[in-house]
């Protein structure tokens, strides 16, 4: 026996030493990073929000850091000029995303746009998405859809604002974007939707995003994950089935609709084949980040203004006067082509709150050189876009929120702009994003041109704590109370 241990170690200790040789010629070049220890790596070290943890653990380890949280291995990134080499210099090298499980679990398997593989079902899908949901055209289409759904807002609000009763901004903008959403994609209204009511709208988000960060199972892998999945089928299995049975009314056809006959219509030779899986991944994307990332970026917005009452009277004063004196009964999307400085509150609003603050992470396909440094394959890339927005190194007193920094600025949120990633950049940028603009800018504008605001009276500042890991809301839901401005 011992003479065939020793036999196997012979023969093993070859590729020991090719293994210990490969791993160190990809390794000897990598950034640094905490001093990692055995089994969990830098775990012990995650604290708080995990935006502003790897924002400190930066400070002390350089815009360039190296992580091993239990097997997974990352590379954090919080300098513009390291964003701009990932997701540009290099963005075909690296612009999938990790298999971990639980984004496996919300692609369905790759069958998404958000958490997908990159290959030829993610560009099929991405492609089929722009074109039936997100371009500039259709989102103009759903124009009247948001101004609808604003229309119903101001009501409901001017019905507090008489009663001088608080109102929780949070719960209502979560409904608003939820109600825009539902009605654009899925052709029903939020509120008369029968399988899911309106209470049940931002306790479903936070669930689906509290789901979505790095599992226990990601970093020690032990089993699935996927029960929470159960609970958004059973909702979409609902409106897959209205779609079919023609159980409800609509206007025209939406987007279930459209990709539901072109399923229905596929040819057997075809080589991409879209499936039921297809679309509930397209529409969990749609429905997960279109309402929760726009009413966050409303609340943000609606609480700096408050607590900054000179940004607040300028950006009224500007609504008042371009759109005149006399109060409409509703607001037109055009109405916001002449507010420059509700747009400059807007892009300030995402640069100090971005609503995912830590761009969903990518994976590298192939050994790339980042800010010098040599990165392996299979490495997760970790892009801090909340950092890069407050470091002094691109922005004058970075924690101020002063809109006027955007005047006669060529910094913008489209994805050219480096120090400033809301909505990130490359083949991975967000779709939605000019569905998202126009639904923060009109939601603001009709909160600012109908109303005055101000905190309750036995709350004497505006708490400004986060919450969340994908996307990160205020803590303490915004309550505010409305006037009617005369």
């Amino acid at each position: 026996m011992a003479i065939l241990l020793s036999f196997l170690l012979l023969l093993l200790l070859p590729l020991l030493f090719l293994f210990i040789n490969k791993n160190k010629k990809h390794s000897n070049n990598l950034p640094s990073g905490p001093t990692q220890i055995p089994f969990i790596g830098n775990l012990h070290q995650i604290k708080g929000s995990l935006h502003t943890c790897l924002h400190d653990l930066s400070k002390k380890h350089g815009p360039m850091m190296l992580l091993r949280l239990g097997v997974v291995r990352m590379v954090v990134i919080t300098s513009s000029e390291g964003a701009e080499e990932v997701l540009k210099t290099h963005d075909l090298e690296c612009c999938t995303r990790p298999t971990t499980i639980a984004l496996k679990t919300f692609s369905r398997n790759g069958n998404d746009i958000g958490s997908g593989v990159y290959g030829e079902t993610w560009r099929e899908l991405r492609k089929l998405s722009v074109r039936e949901f997100f371009s500039v055209k259709k989102v103009q289409s759903f124009k009247y859809v948001r101004e609808e759904e604003c229309d119903l807002l101001v009501k409901k609000l001017k019905e507090s604002a008489l009663k001088q009763s608080p109102v929780n901004l949070s719960k209502t903008l979560f409904c608003l974007t939820g109600s825009i959403v539902s009605r654009t994609a899925f052709g029903q209204s939020f509120f008369e939707n029968k399988h899911i009511g309106e209470e049940r709208v931002e306790e479903l988000m936070l669930e689906a995003h509290k789901n979505m960060s790095l599992k226990f199972t990601d970093l020690f892998p032990t089993g699935g994950l996927g029960w929470f999945l159960d609970v958004v089928d059973t909702f979409l299995d609902h409106i897959i089935d209205d779609h079919q049975s023609k159980s409800f009314t609509q206007d025209r056809p939406d987007l279930i609709d459209t990709v539901l006959e072109m399923i229905h219509k596929q040819e057997d030779n075809e080589s991409f084949k879209l499936t039921i899986d297809h679309l509930k991944g397209i529409s969990t994307n749609i429905y997960l980040a279109g309402v929760d990332t726009s009413a966050i970026t409303m609340i943000w917005a609606m609480a700096e203004l408050v607590r900054n009452p000179r940004v607040m009277k300028k950006v009224q004063d500007e609504i008042r006067t371009c759109i005149g004196s006399k109060q409409k009964e509703r607001l037109a999307e055009e109405e916001i082509d002449k507010l420059q400085y509700l747009k400059l509150v807007v892009k300030e609003t995402l640069r100090l709150h971005p609503p995912a603050p830590l761009l969903l992470p990518r994976e590298t396909m192939s050994q790339i050189k980042i800010q010098g440094y040599d990165i392996p394959p299979k490495i997760l890339l970790l892009i801090n876009a909340w950092s890069i927005g407050r470091d002094p190194k691109y922005w004058k007193d970075p924690e101020e929120f002063t809109p006027e920094r955007f005047i006669d600025s060529p910094v913008d949120y489209r994805g050219k702009s480096f120090e400033f990633l809301p909505f990130g950049s490359g083949r991975r940028i967000c779709p939605g994003m000019a569905s998202a603009i126009a639904t923060i800018e009109l939601g603001l504008l009709n909160l600012l041109y109908y109303f005055e605001w101000s905190l309750p009276e036995e709350k004497k500042h505006m708490d400004m704590e986060e919450a969340g890991v994908v996307t990160v809301v205020k803590k303490i839901p915004l309550e505010l109370i409305p006037s009617l401005h005369q």
